[in-house]
Order: structure tokens, then C-alpha cells, then sequence
């Protein structure tokens, strides 16, 4: 089994490699590019490395599969994989279709990047993505909440948990980002982490989909650390949204994913405040200035997560990359830990 993991997670990394060099010029020849802000001459970029990390990742699940059914003559994991990659490849093209959508979009004179779809759409077209996951009656219908317990939530588990989890995910992942390496870089962290305590409680199938998926991030960082060559797209936060939803669900650790995603957490709470403040959602994205650092769009440090890190230091696009990974990366050692 451990066999078969490690070389599904090699040919996830290599069918990610080469395809998104392929990608990069295919998607640059077919315009689907968007201006790489964070830099003194403006340049646009292609996108949608989701595409790419998608076929990594199907590659490495499906090599996993044929190693479980052929040779060990195995088929319990068959059909919560194939149900979880199902749900992940559903998000994923709802999330190229934002991305097909590359008309520039300016809010009080700023750039805001590609127009993509309407705000309210993307949760609607989520919310079928979590059917397959319904119908096999994914994950357990018992959670321990603090301070209150266990508590067991029988169908209402399957039919409203599981969809909520799989369209916040998908939504909140995609609300934090926009520099070079950021989404990609926090996404190898937490794919990790909730891969090694998957694997340590005994939930393999989780284990597979978060292992197979870090090494597929680690190939498409090649392309997008800084400075990228390639953008990440909605189909990248969106495919990386329904990893943890999905993971956290077939594996039965809910409460762990949840702590570990915390940041995105509480930069979504954050945004829905300002947008009822303000009438819209602050951006990510920060102004470069001439020494090469970033300064908040806004006045107001409560704007959003990066928006506020912006305001405390004078960094630059590199370095707010690290700082979000490294910020990451305690909240993934306090779920894997289960401090909370």
C-alpha cells in the first residue's frame, strides 16, 4: 500500500510537471492570460494551472486504483475515490468557466484581475459538486464539537452538512491569494499536513487524495513561485477547496480541517464584514510601490488578511508569499496537533 502511494504521488508530480508546460503556451495561445499585478512592468500571464494539477492528481488516484484492484484484488476504496474525484473534477471546471471569463475588471481605479463569474453563481454551481459525495453516504454522522461533545446529526449529516462543507471550502479557499507562489505554497502545507494525520488515524482513502494532490502542488510550484509563469485561477482554488472539503468528510476529521484552514476562515469573515460595511469585497491585492514593496489598497487595516499584514510591515510580494505559508504552516501544526 505504501508502494503504491509513493508511486502515485511520483506520477502525480511528473504528469503535473510536463502538462503544465505544455499548458503554458497552450493557454497563452488561446488568451487565457490575466496581468500579473505585483510587478513594475505589467504583464500578462496565463492561467488556470488548476487544469494541470487536476490531471496530476487524476493520474496518481487512478494509477492507486489499478494497483489496489490488479494487484491486490482490493475494491474497498473504489467508490469513495472515485466518488471524491467526481466532486473535485465537477469544482474543478466550474472553476475554469470563472476563468474562461478574462475581461479585466477595475473597482475605485484598481485593477481586480479578470471579471470571471457573478459572486452569487459560484456558490449555485458548487453546490452540485457534493452529489456524489451524498449519494455514497460519505463520511461519519457523529461529530465532536468543543465544549459540547459528541453530537450525532444522523441524515441531516449527509444532506446539509456535506453540501455546506463542500461549497464553503470551494469558496474560501478561492477568497485568499493573488501573489506569486501564495495559493500553491499554503495549498503544500496543508495538503500535507492533513495527508500525515490522515494516514496516522487509520483513514487511507483521505490520505491518497491529500498526498497524491501535494505532490502535484509541489511540480505546479515550479511554475508559479515567484516570479510565475503561470497564474493559478479558479480552477486551482476551487480544485484546492474541494480537496479539503472532500478529504475531511471521507476521512472523518472535520474538526481538524477546519483548525487548519482557520486563516481562510477567518479572512472570509472578514470580507463578508467589509462587504456589508462598503457594498463590495476588498481585494487581496496590495500596491506596489517604486522600492519594490506592497501598501494596502485601504485605509482601514480590518479589510481583509492580506490587507492587514500589508499595513504592519513593508513587504514585498516574496515576501507576503512566505509570510502566508509560514502563517499556514502554525495553523497546520495546531490542527495536526489538535491543541484546540
Amino acid at each position: 500500500m505504501v508502494t503504491a502511494l509513493l508511486i502515485s504521488m511520483v506520477l502525480s508530480f511528473l504528469a503535473t510537471f510536463f502538462i503544465t508546460k505544455y499548458a503554458i503556451d497552450y493557454f497563452r495561445e488561446a488568451e487565457l492570460v490575466d496581468i500579473d499585478v505585483h510587478k513594475k512592468k505589467k504583464i500578462f500571464l496565463p492561467h488556470s494551472i488548476g487544469l494541470p494539477v487536476a490531471a496530476g492528481l487524476l493520474f496518481g488516484i487512478l494509477f492507486y486504483i489499478f494497483v489496489q484492484v490488479f494487484l491486490y484484488s482490493s475494491t474497498s476504496s473504489l467508490l469513495t475515490l472515485f466518488a471524491s474525484v467526481t466532486t473535485i473534477l465537477i469544482i474543478t471546471i466550474i472553476g475554469f468557466v470563472d476563468d474562461i471569463n478574462t475581461r479585466q475588471v477595475e473597482i475605485r481605479n484598481h485593477h481586480e484581475g479578470k471579471r470571471g463569474l457573478k459572486r452569487w453563481v459560484k456558490p449555485l454551481l458548487t453546490l452540485p459538486a457534493a452529489f456524489p459525495l451524498m449519494v455514497i453516504m460519505a463520511g461519519i454522522t457523529s461529530m465532536s464539537i468543543p465544549l459540547i461533545g459528541e453530537v450525532q446529526f444522523g441524515i441531516l449529516y449527509t444532506l446539509l452538512l456535506v453540501p455546506i462543507g463542500v461549497v464553503a471550502a470551494s469558496n474560501m479557499v478561492n477568497m485568499l491569494g493573488g501573489f506569486n507562489g501564495s495559493e500553491i505554497g499554503m495549498g503544500i502545507v496543508y495538503t500535507f499536513s492533513l495527508g500525515l494525520f490522515a494516514w496516522l488515524h487509520g483513514s487511507v482513502d483521505a490520505s491518497v487524495l491529500f498526498f497524491v494532490t501535494f505532490a502535484a502542488l509541489i511540480a505546479a510550484m515550479k511554475f508559479n513561485f515567484y516570479p510565475a509563469k503561470i497564474l493559478p485561477g479558479d480552477s486551482l482554488t476551487y480544485l484546492l477547496g474541494a480537496i479539503v472539503a472532500t478529504g475531511a468528510i471521507i476521512g472523518n476529521m472535520e474538526k481538524v480541517a477546519i483548525i487548519t484552514m482557520l486563516l481562510f476562515i477567518i479572512n472570509v469573515i472578514l470580507k463578508f464584514y467589509n462587504r456589508y460595511r462598503f457594498g463590495f469585497f476588498p481585494s487581496n491585492l496590495g500596491l506596489l510601490q517604486r522600492d519594490g514593496t506592497l501598501r494596502p489598497r485601504y485605509n482601514e487595516r480590518v479589510y481583509g488578511l492580506t490587507q492587514w499584514i500589508m499595513s504592519v510591515g513593508n513587504f514585498t510580494e516574496k515576501q507576503m508569499t512566505l509570510i502566508l505559508i509560514g502563517l499556514q504552516i502554525i495553523f497546520s501544526i495546531i490542527g495536526f496537533s489538535g491543541i484546540l
